[in-house]
């Protein structure tokens, strides 16, 4: 009996014990894999008649085989761990990758995904886009297939999107900082109207309010995202006649930015000043003192997003269009009690 049209390569994976990359790096004959594991693999393919056949399954399904990856930059870290989910994801589902750079131009963008809608893709998955929710559903009233990955602007409820906790990792990164013992903590945020911006601060202002701490419009400066706008915010909050004990820094670009302000101005972190980042980028354990921050799951929100759009693509019925994956807090060494809790 021939089982190959049967056999999929997660079930391969599973009867193996092994990844689904696994199987997809033995079918492919990478390198990158041990004799031992190859070798199991392989028998396991021998036995249960597994083949990928990507030009069959092309065919019968009328596709390309190709799916559009729209990313403002591909260099920052941020991106890149976004991306390395997606390819691996698209990889393990014998997909490739169409990259489109947008360098956050809107017009750029839209003239991208203009020509990949248009034949030249299956469907796409769109990095912290520039266009409006109302572009996007027109988009998505022309029949094409995409996912919204990190949302920049608030998004129809019809569009497909994967996030991280935002609102979550606020609140861990507030009541890390309270409970040392901090009360005037100060927050940078990110550009006004972005969807990370605005649920950080809903949870910055959420922990204050929990501590019975009234919100002060001199603590809260806005910016941009980048280390730039953190060395210049975090210069204005140390120059206050009262600074801050502690800040929370919207993502790690702002801390890092921040803690550079603090070393000109001879402020030690953390005993004079605690900072909190957001992201856990590969930045976050280089800088000195190295940074407690919010950890997003960036490569898996790549890799969910590919989940997702491969359901779109099939046209399964799934509950939920918007998936939020879970931050958590990771403590290193930027933070500690102030001064005035350690005297007491």
């Amino acid at each position: 009996m021939n089982t190959m049209a049967r056999v999929t390569i997660r079930e391969i994976a599973e009867l193996a014990g092994v990844s689904i990359a696994t199987v997809s790096r033995v079918v492919n004959g990478r390198g990158d894999v041990s004799e031992e594991t190859r070798d199991l693999v392989s028998r396991v393919i021998r036995e249960h008649g597994y083949t990928a056949n990507r030009s069959a399954r092309g065919l019968s399904a009328g596709r390309t085989g190709l799916v559009g990856v729209l990313v403002p930059l591909v260099y920052p870290v941020y991106f890149s761990a976004i991306l390395s989910g997606a390819a691996e994801a698209l990889h393990e589902q014998d997909l490739r990758v169409v990259l489109s750079p947008t360098q956050h131009e809107h017009e750029r963008e839209v003239s991208l995904l203009d020509r990949l809608m248009h034949g030249v893709t299956d469907g796409a998955l769109i990095v912290l886009p520039e266009e409006s929710s109302e572009e996007l559903e027109r988009l998505l009233a022309e029949g094409y297939r995409f996912v919204v990955v990190d949302p920049m602007l608030p998004l129809d409820e019809r569009i497909p999107s994967v996030s991280a906790a935002h609102t979550s990792g606020a609140d861990q990164a507030m009541r890390h900082l309270l409970e040392l013992g901090h009360r005037r903590i100060a927050a940078i945020t990110g550009p006004r109207g972005w969807v990370a911006t605005e649920d950080r601060r809903r949870g910055y202002h959420a922990a204050l309010a929990g501590a019975g701490i009234m919100p002060e419009p001199a603590l809260e400066v806005e910016s941009d995202f980048e280390i730039k706008g953190g060395v210049e915010a975090g210069g204005y909050l140390l120059d206050l006649p009262e600074p801050p004990t502690a800040i929370f820094a919207f993502n790690d670009n702002l801390a890092i930015g921040a803690i550079q302000a603090a070393r000109t101005r001879g402020v030690h972190v953390p005993q004079d000043l605690s900072i909190v980042g957001f992201d856990d980028v590969e930045h976050a354990t280089i800088v000195t003192p190295t940074l407690t921050t919010v950890r997003q799951p960036l490569a898996e929100m790549g890799r969910t997003a590919v989940s997702l759009l491969m359901r779109l693509l099939e046209r399964q019925r799934f509950e939920t269009m918007h998936i939020e994956l879970a931050t958590r807090l990771v403590v290193r060494d930027s933070t500690a009690r102030p001064r005035a809790a350690k005297a007491a």
